[in-house]
């Protein structure tokens, strides 16, 4: 006997695989979702709970503002670690560069020339780090943590370790301006995430940083100039570094020979807790601007929470293990 038509479709209709629930199909998305998201999440959550008024509109326009001058220099942080390099001194660099940007402000009256001054002494650093690098093939470890002691150490001399202060009105009035009722900060370092991303994702220079990192020997083969372009990442590093001393010195009010020691420590934390690694030129822009913006929560709550700075540190270490660990959770799951 034939099937009837009804029989055929219950027959159909029981050979068809399950419906895949909303639980199946949402897990996959969740797991693409980078750690550094997970924990931003869960810090804005503890300190919004905590109270001290964290999700104010104040408060978290100050957090991104505070956070600009971490991401100028996080951006060619996380070029230079794709090739597989390490920059130690772009925090010593961008203390000189404050204390030169202030030294020249006040001399000559001019903040156009004194920004030129600050950036012509980030390239010029940026510029030793990477022929260090590429036309001696010392370690970047090594080679930026000497540059790092030189760039201390002009700065030290330069102000006697004295604050550079009388700085005038138009430097600090760039810190503390907005447009739009936006931070002239946030505009700055939304313009400079849009061209780093640009750079990265759409020119040929990305596609070599991407290459310095991942198949060096192969660009080579190509005929590419590789160590005209890791000085140039470098060098990109040191122009970030006076353009974020501006901000630095705007934001403070005067050149600080030590004001921004220690901040590549934050720079390499944000970079790492974005997904950014330290082989084969795997690295994420986006992900880079999650971690800044982590680091940046977390300073904030742990400030709004009276925590001494040293413990702050601490934190931002503890931090760096715990996305690390999360990430590493999720490639045991796909394995």
């Amino acid at each position: 006997m034939s099937d009837t038509p009804d029989t055929q479709m219950l027959s159909h209709a029981m050979s068809r695989p399950p419906a895949a629930s909303p639980v199946s199909l949402l897990t996959p998305a969740l797991a693409r979702v980078p750690g550094s998201a997970w924990v931003l999440l869960l810090l804005v959550l503890v300190f919004s709970v905590s109270g001290q008024g964290f999700l104010s509109v104040a408060n978290l326009l100050n957090v991104g503002t505070q956070s600009t001058i971490l991401l100028l220099v996080a951006l060619p942080m996380t070029l230079i670690i794709m090739t597989e390099g390490l920059d130690l001194s772009i925090g010593a660099v961008l203390t000189l560069c404050g204390v030169v940007l202030a030294t020249v402000v006040i001399g000559t009256g001019s903040v156009g020339l004194a920004l030129a001054a600050a950036l012509g002494v980030g390239v010029a650093f940026g510029l030793l780090n990477g022929g260090l690098v590429a036309w001696l093939g010392m370690p970047p470890f090594v080679a930026t943590l000497g540059t790092l002691g030189v760039a201390q150490g002009f700065a030290l001399v330069m102000t006697d370790g004295q604050s550079v202060v009388g700085i005038g009105d138009t430097i600090p009035a760039i810190y503390a301006g907005a447009w739009l009722g936006i931070p002239i900060p946030l505009w700055i370092a939304a313009t400079c995430y849009g061209l780093f991303h640009w750079l990265l994702y759409r020119s040929r220079f990305g596609a070599y940083v991407f290459a310095l990192g991942g198949n060096r020997e192969a660009l080579k083969f190509a005929g590419v100039r590789v160590n005209r372009y890791l000085i140039a990442v470098y060098a990109l590093g040191g122009l970030m570094a006076g353009l974020a001393a501006l901000l630095l010195t705007a934001r403070m009010n005067a050149g600080h020979p030590t004001a921004a020691i220690g901040l590549e420590f934050d720079a390499i934390a944000a970079v790492a807790v974005g997904g950014t690694t330290f082989d084969r030129g795997n690295g994420w822009l986006p992900g880079t601007l999650l971690g800044v913006l982590t680091v940046g929560v977390l300073r904030n709550g742990l400030n709004l929470l009276g925590v001494p700075s040293a413990v702050q540190v601490a934190a931002i270490g503890l931090l760096v293990l715990v996305v690390l660990l999360i990430e590493s959770y999720k490639n045991k799951e796909k394995a």
